[in-house]
């Protein structure tokens, strides 16, 4: 290896461990702001963090579960850049739908959460954000469409006004959407949480 050889191996190497440095860095940042890189929204435990601080000084909050509908089939057909166009409009969309008085949030896969400190008009407001997220995504010229299961539950509601039961009432919400929506039509809230834990767990199931 002549000396020249040497000197751009060396240059290459310099290069590669900047940018890793850089890279690593990076990651750190985004581990400690809790935030997902893909979407921009909280991360699992800093919206957490952040939804106990609403719930505890607003008793008329309310939390919701969002799961998409036909993401998969955008996936296998279109690729995962596809899919990860689709997720990342759905955490502009659903940041844009909480404003200033929420906090959204990222769980995984294409499972999101929100909470909001008034509940006050909440069904028109799901109804509102059922239809953003309806809304087509255009990626490499190829128009994508999912639609959205959304469960919700009022605090005031539960007998238990915790972040932790309303999330309970808004998943056993959402998982009764789930499989009856089309293109995220149909919401349900969660009031009768109560009644809906008494069933046994196969009929919560099947409904």
């Amino acid at each position: 290896m002549t000396d020249l050889d040497v000197t751009q191996f060396l240059a290459i190497l310099a290069l590669a461990g900047g940018w890793a440095l850089h890279a690593s860095r990076l990651y750190r940042r985004l581990d400690r702001s809790g935030r997902d890189p893909l979407t921009g929204l909280w991360a699992r435990d800093g919206w957490t963090r952040r939804a106990q601080k609403i719930i505890a000084r607003r008793p008329h909050a309310a939390v919701l579960l969002a799961d998409l509908d036909g993401f998969k089939p955008v996936n296998d057909v279109h690729g995962h850049p596809a899919g990860d166009a689709v997720l990342a409009a759905t955490g502009v969309r659903l940041t844009a739908w909480c404003g200033a008085h929420g906090v959204a949030g990222r769980l995984g896969g294409d499972e999101f959460v929100a909470v909001i400190e008034d509940d006050a008009c909440l069904d028109d407001r799901l109804a509102d954000l059922a239809e953003l997220l309806r809304q087509p995504v255009e990626h490499q010229g190829v128009t994508l469409s999912v639609g959205a299961s959304i469960g919700a539950a009022r605090l005031a509601d539960l007998p238990e006004p915790t972040l932790s039961a309303a999330l309970g009432a808004a998943d056993q919400a959402m998982y009764r959407v789930k499989g009856r929506t089309r293109r995220g039509r149909r919401l349900l809230l969660a009031p009768a949480f109560a009644a809906l834990r008494s069933l046994p767990q196969r009929m919560r199931l099947a409904a």
